[in-house]
């Protein structure tokens, strides 16, 4: 078997989306059958690209010039489903970045369990968006997308802990307070495929925050730092915005984030018990 991180570097250098995610899973696939056989897993060594391959389309824009969604129109609910299209695809290079960088700080073997399984998971999300955008007569790349998603990955390239806490603790969890609103509008349009696709990733990215909680709160507890704390230092350094509510508590709660990490970011006071 190919070494993890090595597995990790094939994946963020290649551009195809469709590729990507083939890779990604067939690579999923053979660390767990490897792993379940009890065999010894070799994670050897990588570099990772700064930043990784991608598609000659989507044509990338500032956040700004993105074309704002009219999600009430069918065109502006396929604009949301490239949206999901684009930041699922950026979660597999996410996910297999942090498999292959941080290669100085030793974790247990379950810290490469968990990211080889959500870089699955996000690969499958990936293709349903792309077979959701086709069936519609669309693609992948059809309209522009974010140029930003991977800023917080450049700006944490060299702190595993800030990556933690921007990414699956902050970024992944927003996703949580905003599926459930689009599952409904989808369901209003009575677009059944998209509504199954949402509902699979909205079950499945609550591991991916737990997985950033748990192993947030495992370095801290190496280090000895107060995780609350340090989540607020990590955010106000990394994270160039404020976090904004609604926020799903019972969600985030679920992933091992209780309010007092995120209602403080917010530039909303917390509402009274019971509102």
């Amino acid at each position: 078997m190919m070494p993890l991180r090595e597995m990790a570097q094939a994946v963020l250098s290649t551009s195809d989306g469709r590729q990507k995610t083939a890779l990604s899973r067939g690579f999923a696939a053979e660390w767990f059958a490897t792993r379940i056989k009890d065999d010894p897993v070799s994670l050897g060594h990588a570099t990772p690209p700064e930043f990784p391959a991608r598609p000659e389309k989507p044509e990338l824009l500032a956040p700004r010039d993105v074309p704002r969604r009219r999600p009430h129109t069918a065109k502006g609910r396929l604009a949301m489903l490239h949206a999901v299209a684009h930041i699922e695809l950026n979660a597999v290079d996410l996910h297999w970045d942090l498999i292959a960088r941080f290669e100085e700080i030793k974790m247990p073997l379950g810290y490469y369990d968990d990211w080889v399984r959500a870089a699955d998971e996000e690969s499958k999300h990936f293709n349903l968006m792309c077979d959701c955008l086709e069936a519609q007569d669309s693609y992948y790349g059809a309209m522009p997308a974010h140029a930003g998603m991977w800023r917080a990955a450049t700006d944490t390239q060299d702190d595993i802990m800030g990556r933690l806490a921007v990414v699956p603790m902050v970024l992944e969890a927003r996703g949580l307070d905003v599926t459930p609103g689009m599952i409904t509008l989808f369901e209003g349009a009575n677009n059944d495929m998209a509504v199954n696709a949402l509902n699979v990733i909205y079950s499945e990215e609550v591991s991916h925050v737990a997985y950033g909680s748990k192993w947030f709160h495992f370095l801290c507890g190496r280090h000895d730092i107060d995780p609350k704390g340090e989540f607020h230092r990590l955010v106000k350094k990394y994270f160039h915005a404020t976090l904004r509510p609604p926020f799903n508590e019972e969600k985030r709660a679920e992933a091992g984030i209780p309010p007092d990490f995120y209602w403080p970011l917010s530039d909303v006071a917390r509402p009274p018990s019971g509102t």
